[in-house]
Order: structure tokens, then C-alpha cells, then sequence
């Protein structure tokens, strides 16, 4: 199956190295660009993507506004928006992650990190780097503040179940199914199902969504490096 992708920056050389890079792959392909943040919300509808490269950065409607606008739209359910920024520690992308992104990516990364990136993306995994885990997410969501929808999904906390919640804390600490079923010595299809039930309860759309509920609620407290 071919993933659709959908190149949104305001810089049109490189959306070009972009798409050269991403129609060189078998199993996906360039199916729009757009250059500001509503174009991308109008091509991501009409072309029916699966994955957008969202700058955060744009003239006019920028790639905040317009990752709010895909996730909330339920015609775009599946879709999965990687923000790509200059800067890694940025907090407009822990807004990014509040408003839906399933990750985000620097615009210097590998040919090879890009393409993985929108591979994983697609499979709806979470995109969250080390350093984001590490340091900008928990700088940044465990302020106490009370932006975002962690507020009001902490309260769900309740519902999981105590194996659930130890899941929680692992896929925040950016383990993969296989390390996580490692670590709670079951097999990789049960944490799986762990992880589906939790974002089901939790109204996560993927697991950077289940990263964001974990510190917001206070389930997981930031380390001080």
C-alpha cells in the first residue's frame, strides 16, 4: 500500500528536494505540496493523504493552525501530521503535539531519518526523538499549565487498568512495543493491545498523544538532567 504524502512549506526548493526524495521510495509518493498552512489543510483533504510534512513556520496560516484543523476534523481521522522545524527545542512543538502531530522532525535530519519518519508516521507510531523525550516535552508539558486537552483526559486516568498505566509510562519513555514487552516479560501483541485500549479511553489519536496525556496528568514527572 502507498503512502500519500503532502508537502507543506513555504519554501519551495525544499519541497522540491522533498519530493525527489520521497517519489524515489516504492512504497510512497508526493501526492500534493502546499506552501502556506491552509493550502495544506485543502490538499491534505482533496488528495486524501496520509502523512503531511507540516512546517510550523509559514506566512498567513502556519503549521500550528493548520495541524489543529486536520486533526479536528473527523474526514481526517487517519490522517498523521509530522511537524518539521529548524529547531528542535522549540515549544511550538509541544503545541504541536498538544494540537495532534504525531511527531516532528529537523529540517537538517537524513535522507534516510525522513523517510523512516514518514514510515512510522504512516503506521502510527509515535515520531518523538530522545532529546524531545527527555528534555523539551518535559520542560515543557509539566509546567502545571493549563493549555491543551491533558487536563481533562487526566481525569480518565482512572478508567485504565493498572497494567495499562504501567504501559503508559513505558511508551512515554519512548520504548517500542518490543522493549516494553521486554521489560513487563509479556509478548509485543499484548502491549500492543494495552496501548490500543489506553488511547481508546484516553481519546489519543496515536502514541504521541498517549507522551503528552502521561506528563500533562502528572503519571510521569520530568527528569532533570
Amino acid at each position: 500500500m502507498t503512502i500519500r504524502v503532502v508537502l507543506a512549506d513555504d519554501q519551495a526548493l525544499l519541497r522540491s528536494a522533498f519530493r525527489v526524495l520521497v517519489d524515489s521510495e516504492p512504497d510512497m509518493e508526493v501526492v500534493g505540496e502546499a506552501s502556506d498552512g491552509a493550502e495544506a489543510v485543502t490538499v491534505t483533504r482533496d488528495e486524501r493523504a496520509d502523512v503531511v510534512l507540516m512546517d510550523i513556520r509559514m506566512p498567513g496560516t502556519d503549521g500550528l493552525a493548520a495541524t489543529r484543523m486536520i486533526t479536528a476534523d473527523p474526514g481526517l481521522a487517519h490522517v498523521r501530521v509530522v511537524m518539521l522545524t529548524t529547531f528542535e527545542v522549540d515549544e511550538y512543538v509541544v503545541q504541536s503535539l498538544r494540537a495532534g502531530a504525531s511527531g516532528f522532525l529537523g529540517k537538517g535530519a537524513e535522507p534516510e531519518e525522513l523517510l523512516n519518519a514518514i514510515r512510522i508516521a504512516a503506521g502510527g507510531e509515535a515520531l518523538l526523538s530522545p532529546a524531545a523525550t527527555k528534555g523539551l516535552i518535559a520542560r515543557f508539558l509539566a509546567r502545571g499549565d493549563d493549555e491543551g486537552p491533558g487536563g481533562a483526559r487526566s481525569e480518565r486516568l482512572g478508567a485504565l487498568t493498572g497494567r495499562e498505566r504501567e504501559v503508559l509510562v513505558q511508551v512515554a519513555a519512548g520504548h517500542s512495543n518490543d522493549e516494553i514487552a521486554e521489560r513487563l516479560e509479556v509478548s509485543p501483541l499484548t502491549v500492543k493491545t494495552h496501548v490500543n485500549r489506553a488511547m481508546a479511553k484516553l481519546g489519543a489519536r496515536d502514541r504521541a498523544q498517549l507522551v503528552v496525556i502521561a506528563y500533562e496528568s502528572g503519571l510521569v514527572r520530568p527528569r532533570v538532567d
